[in-house]
């Protein structure tokens, strides 16, 4: 069942990217062609625009580079943590044309709204990268109007972080994980969280949660919103339901990524929802109180495992950057094998490259790689949409007022589904 769903997800992905190319070109915008053209065979300094290096993996990986490519070095513009603000500034640097934002890491919800206008060097010709090695979701997320338009440099699926020394064997739905509240109860400590703030945090959770429940965000056309549905409102309601009885921490209407980690690692947790990279953090920070006491499984849904927001960063070429020779090379040794392995054991970051899933060796220092591939194969796409900042906007605004309680979730539901509309 869970295989043909997948399939269905590919498809609808499909038929999105199909859809969203009709409205504009893949050298549309304030960019085009001769800006994409241009540069291409010429080497130099570059620069690398990420978000913040939590992890701390992009520097010793640049340095890596720089020792080998001592007239081509890259140096390191790091963002903020939050995806709100690194998008907007991506976006105020290509507006500006920019040639100082050489290669950049883009959401995989980002790279249609960006190739629509023109913003990224397609990956053809002399840009051609090999994708043959990679999970074929990671390249669709890459992929725009059917142009590869950057580089998958890491995969993600949501994890569920539990306490093994208090549970022994992990929730399978929510119901069972709901019911397991009493042991959070009883230890005076929160029971789930995941990422509840009004921003993309809360698009992923609020998804998961429609998704897991059987519903879904847009229709098989791609393009018609669903969420006026029972079972689109049945998975926010559990949402709304968990914050009302307790078994959601009032303060996790907060969190983001890091609040919730930090509230898992400080023992005040039994249920995480969260990324891979927190593994490795969990594993090893000083303050962490739960080093040896946790472990991950898939997300629970309605009758078993439930469906992930299919998550990751791919690294792209700006259209300004003056050395896009170098600039291509750089993508090419960001999803290298030695680079994902590095990625992958001291950042907890999940590879795109499809073997290493299976690799005995590396499955031996990750052991949750396995749950991370059932993760991802269940993993359903954020809506593919040049209009995804109104998109994400709608289901964020929505989903915010159902959970603190200014609109019931049919409300919310019917201002969603008339805001996605209107979006596209």
């Amino acid at each position: 069942m869970k295989t043909r769903r997948f399939a269905a997800v590919a498809g609808i992905a499909v038929i999105g990217l199909a859809l969203a190319g009709c409205s504009g070109g893949s050298s549309g915008g304030s960019g085009g062609g001769g800006d994409a053209a241009a540069g291409q065979d010429s080497r130099g300094p570059i620069t690398f625009v990420q978000g913040k290096d939590n992890s701390n993996i992009v520097r010793p990986t640049i340095a890596r580079w720089n020792k080998a490519h001592p007239d081509e070095k890259v140096t390191f513009k790091e963002q903020s943590d939050q995806a709100d603000q690194q998008h907007d500034d991506l976006v105020q640097h290509f507006q500006a044309k920019d040639s100082g934002y050489d290669v950049v890491d883009v959401d995989v919800v980002w790279t249609a709204e960006f190739a629509a206008k023109g913003w990224l060097t397609p990956l053809t010709g002399k840009m051609k990268v090999d994708t043959s090695d990679l999970l074929p979701s990671t390249v669709a997320t890459a992929t725009y109007n059917k142009v590869l338009y950057a580089a998958p440099q890491s995969s993600d699926g949501g994890l569920l972080y539990y306490r093994s020394d208090l549970v022994k064997t992990p929730p399978k739905t929510w119901s069972e994980m709901m019911g397991m509240c009493t042991i959070a109860k009883a230890k005076d400590m929160g029971c789930y969280a995941g990422q509840f703030a009004k921003y993309e945090g809360l698009t992923v959770n609020t998804a998961e949660a429609v998704n897991g429940a059987g519903g879904s965000i847009l229709a098989s056309d791609g393009s018609t919103p669903t969420v006026d549905t029972a079972k689109a409102k049945a998975g926010l309601q559990n949402l709304v339901d968990a914050f009302k009885d307790g078994n959601i921490p009032a303060e996790a209407i907060t969190y983001q990524e890091e609040q919730g980690r930090q509230a898992f690692e400080a023992g005040k947790l039994l249920f995480l929802r969260n990324w891979p990279y927190v593994y490795s953090l969990a594993k090893t920070d000083g303050s962490s109180k739960v080093k040896n006491d946790f472990k991950v499984a898939p997300l629970p849904g309605v009758d078993g495992t439930g469906a992930s927001s299919l998550g990751g960063h791919n690294a792209a070429i700006s259209v300004y950057s003056k050395h896009k020779a170098t600039a291509h090379d750089f993508l090419e040794f960001l999803e290298s094998e030695q680079t994902q392995k590095f990625f992958a054991t001291k950042g907890s970051l999940a590879p795109v490259i499809a073997s290493l899933y299976t690799d005995p060796t590396l499955v031996k220092q990750l052991p949750y790689l396995p749950t991370l591939l059932t993760s991802i194969q269940n993993a359903v796409p954020r809506p593919v949409t040049p209009f995804y900042p109104a998109v994400t906007a709608a289901i964020q605004d929505n989903s915010y007022a159902a959970l603190k309680g200014s609109k019931t979730v049919d409300q919310a539901m019917t201002d969603m589904q008339a805001a996605i509309k209107a979006a596209g």
